[in-house]
């Protein structure tokens, strides 16, 4: 038996979990029609082969249709979602992974003119700013029909075979009954903390009476709003106290926050630059206060950290969402003493900001991340070993030098710049997104240990590569930062590319222009304004910086709405000219064409993404068996390339950026379903 605090098992009532570590409950859009069909049932289904012991899904379910989802959830409101949770369930379990659902009603936290364009309901007539929904006060038979709507769905859950539900008591309708902040009801559901808590009490005792008492009930709701006037640390025992007595709760999954704005989110799930964990703490103290069984996730990355919180009896379970989307394999690798393998979580938050956009979530740097149907997560071994070169060593290139290496081929690699990273150094040159080198240097120590070959400071030229004798040759070239987008004066900007990399001092006062509306406009106003520039970002779109979603938009705003900032959208830079010792920028704008205004600045900062650095791949191109043509059908099933109509000798592809502008997780997409079959 290993004495590794995360490997112990747990008793959860009558259930026996078979480790400490879980995957708490969140929606990665995944459901087809509102079902959790095969995309969903695969994403669960891989980390309960990998030794999770508890997959939580739904972040959260419906159960009523005036709780219509605002991004992709499972409608457990509808009687076909017990034959695909009984699917996904069963499998699950024969992995050995328990499966428990989170089930909720949103109340305000959604918007009328989605599903059905039924009434948004709440505690009270206050609108939520992240979805804008001005909601119907909630009425006596809303909320009897809500209550059976609750026991309806724990009964469907029950059905299909799971382990246990879990209700959303954090920012959704339970939570909007529970504070004083957004519950402005009469007796018997408002005023009094026992009133206020009543709707929760009452959807569990109903719950409890449909479902009998062998299945787990559970409530993952905040104990701290950490806002005047809402729910108190002393509120949040009292809360855990009357769950435990009431007898109808068995575990409790801790909240500390707010998430009725983008900001207020991100201290609830933090993003990267921000402090690991930082409610483990008070979760801990929520246990050790009230004694029920305590889950907790929020931003717990590490394997270290997750022992921690265990070892130290804080938490009877840690969940590691983020991280499981990063790894799915974190307990297996935990077993066999590979905690080295693991492929950490670098807090981009790429995979909630995709939701909260309407995407389906995805991981920036494991493309097989809901995907599990056509990526693999390991990849297998080829029957052949052949010789490939690859040229760059950006996040496209590592990944096809690192899985081309575990298919057991001979690798190398030739890059130009003395180290590997590409764009993505470039990114961790701002100490708040450090993090992401580690996309680089996980990649870099898988390929060191198959043996990788690295050639730097190697501008590398056709006949390089040819004398390689290769089978195969990947372009991960990447691409060149675009300045000159001006119809006059492009001699006279530089780009945001230079500033970050300090080639170019900031001015004092700086007219930043953005039309690509990336991280590397907002990274380079904040690099600026740390140094005390006096910045303009303006903008041709109607928002500011529209490819850098709402969580990851908050620290850039912190850290600049307190320095000499402005935004400006719908404006666009159309020339610049010299004004003595200093520059006019001549502003247009796409919705007047006569409009011309003038900006008199020190210096002009142009983002427009990136072209292609490609002279190397057009070289190659008419020698390679391919031409360096792709067969997209194959490559969207997640089938091997065979191509031809060129000479004999090799294959020839080109990934990521030297293709065009996109970001790091298409360039690594590229090179994963490129070299799983080479």
């Amino acid at each position: 038996m290993s004495k590794d605090p995360l490997l112990q098992p747990y008793q959860l009532k009558h259930l026996t979990l078979r480790n400490r570590i879980m995957t708490t409950s969140h929606e990665p859009a995944y459901p087809e029609d509102g079902m959790p069909k095969d995309r969903y049932r695969l994403y669960h289904l891989e980390r309960a082969k990998a030794g999770v012991a508890l997959t939580m899904t739904a972040g959260s379910a419906a159960v009523s249709k005036d709780s219509p989802p605002v991004f992709n959830n499972i409608l457990a409101y509808k009687d076909e979602v017990v034959g695909w949770m009984k699917r996904l369930t069963d499998d699950c379990h024969e992995a050995g992974a328990a499966v428990m659902i989170q089930l909720t009603h949103l109340g305000r936290r959604t918007r009328w003119d989605k599903g059905d364009w039924l009434p948004v309901v709440a505690a009270g007539p206050a609108r939520e700013p992240a979805h804008r929904a001005f909601p119907k006060i909630i009425e006596d038979w809303d909320i009897a029909r809500i209550i059976e709507d609750y026991a309806d769905a724990a009964e469907r859950m029950k059905a299909a075979g799971l382990d246990g539900v879990e209700f959303e008591c954090y920012g959704h309708l339970m939570d909007q009954f529970a504070s004083p902040l957004t519950n402005t009801l009469a007796h018997p559901y408002g005023g009094s903390f026992d009133n206020r808590l009543r709707f929760a009490m009452d959807v569990l005792a109903a719950c409890r009476k449909r479902v009998g008492p062998d299945f787990l009930l559970g409530v993952r709701y905040t104990a701290d709003e950490e806002e005047k006037g809402g729910i108190s640390v002393d509120d949040g025992v009292e809360m855990a106290r009357r769950f435990n007595a009431s007898g109808l709760v068995d575990f409790l999954n801790i909240i500390r926050g707010r998430i009725h704005t983008d900001a207020a989110l991100t201290g609830v799930i933090p993003v990267q630059g921000m402090r690991s964990a930082p409610h483990l703490d008070f979760a801990g103290h929520i246990r050790a206060q009230v004694g029920m069984p305590t889950f907790h996730a929020a931003r717990i990355p590490d394997v270290a950290t997750a022992r921690h919180a265990i070892a130290t009896g804080q938490l009877d379970m840690v969940g590691m969402t983020r991280a499981h989307m990063a790894d799915p394999h974190i307990v297996r690798k935990i077993m066999e003493g590979r905690e080295q393998d693991i492929r950490p979580c670098v807090g981009a938050t790429y995979c909630l900001d995709r939701i909260y956009q309407g995407a389906m979530a995805l991981c920036i740097h494991n493309p097989a991340t809901g995907r599990e149907e056509t990526m693999p997560h390991v990849i297998t071994p080829a029957t052949e070993r052949q010789r490939v070169v690859v040229v760059g060593a950006g996040p496209a290139g590592l990944e096809a030098a690192r899985v081309a290496a575990e298919r057991g081929h001979r690798v190398t690699v030739f890059e130009a710049a003395a180290v590997p990273g590409g764009q993505i150094r470039l990114t961790a040159m701002t100490k708040r997104r450090a993090e992401m080198i580690g996309i680089i240097d996980w990649r870099m120590a898988q390929c060191a240990a198959r043996d990788v070959e690295f050639r730097f400071n190697t501008y590398a030229e056709a006949s390089d590569v040819l004398a390689e004798n290769p089978a195969v040759v990947i372009i991960a070239t990447g691409g060149l930062a675009e300045k000159d987008v001006l119809e006059a004066g492009n001699d006279l900007t530089v780009s945001a590319w230079d500033i970050l990399s300090g080639d170019v001092k900031p001015g004092a006062n700086v007219l930043l222009f953005d039309d690509a509306g990336d991280h590397t406009a907002m990274q380079a106003a904040q690099f600026l304004a740390d140094a005390g520039s006096t910045v303009e970002i303006m903008t041709p779109d109607r928002s500011f910086a529209p490819e850098v979603m709402g969580m990851n938009l908050v620290p850039y705003m912190r850290a600049l709405q307190d320095k000499a900032v402005t935004f400006t959208v719908t404006y666009k830079l159309i020339a610049a000219e010299r004004d003595g010792n200093r520059l006019k920028a001549i502003v247009g704008s796409d919705y007047l064409a006569s409009l011309r205004q003038e900006r008199h600045v020190d210096q002009i900062v142009v983002n427009h993404g990136t072209q292609p650095l490609a002279d190397l791949y057009f070289a190659l191109k008419p020698l390679s068996e391919n031409l360096g043509a792709v067969d997209y059908d194959a490559l969207i099933d997640g089938r091997p390339q065979a191509m031809n109509g060129g000479p004999p000798g090799f294959r020839l592809y080109r990934i990521g950026d030297a293709v065009a502008a996109r970001n790091t997780h298409a360039a690594i997409y590229d090179a994963l379903r490129l070299m799983k079959d080479v």
